[in-house]
């Protein structure tokens, strides 16, 4: 009798467990997508007598049938010095409707069914070694940066990226400087 009892109990809950996951799987996850192909051209957002700071726009949308959160994003330069030491890069990812002046990212809501927001991306390079900003600008090498965002919804938290190419001819274009080919 005992038994009988547990195995129905372990049937009922096993049942219950498979209709909860059918249920979730109805329902649908969140489904972020960055076509970086669409993403706004480089364009200049301060330039100082030593540092040059550019910008580009990524649209973010969720195509799933879950809403999405934006929990972090962050903007990972990609020259090293080994790469070329005349200029040190800094990243900085913030809301276009919402600018920061600090380095905080205020998490946002996407909505299911194709909501979007956009992302603006900046780097800052910063002339080094004694050199100015023309002179480290023209011999910039190509680079590039990684957009890094913690995204959740129905799935747990987990990171995604992408990847942005940055000409050196096209930012030595943007700061007014010849380009010198190596």
């Amino acid at each position: 009798m005992l038994l009988n009892v547990i195995l129905a109990v372990i049937v009922i809950i096993l049942v219950a467990v498979a209709g909860l996951y059918l249920v979730l799987e109805m329902l649908g996850k969140e489904n972020v997508v960055v076509d970086v192909k669409k993403r706004t051209p480089f364009e200049v957002v301060k330039k100082t007598e030593d540092s040059l700071t550019i910008s580009t726009t990524l649209e973010y949308l969720n195509d799933g049938k879950s809403c999405a959160t934006i929990m972090d994003c962050l903007v990972r330069p990609h020259l090293p010095y080994e790469q070329y030491d005349l200029i040190a890069t800094t990243g900085h990812a913030e809301l276009s409707t919402a600018p920061r002046e600090d380095d905080y990212f205020e998490a946002v809501l996407i909505q299911k069914g194709g909501d979007k927001i956009s992302i603006k991306a900046q780097v800052t390079m910063t002339a080094r070694k004694g050199k100015t900003l023309e002179e480290a600008l023209s011999l910039m090498p190509d680079y590039n940066f990684q957009v890094i965002w913690l995204e959740t919804g129905r799935t747990p938290c987990h990171y995604r990226q992408v990847r942005i190419e940055v000409p050196g001819a096209e930012v030595a274009k943007l700061a007014g400087v010849k380009y010198v080919a190596e």
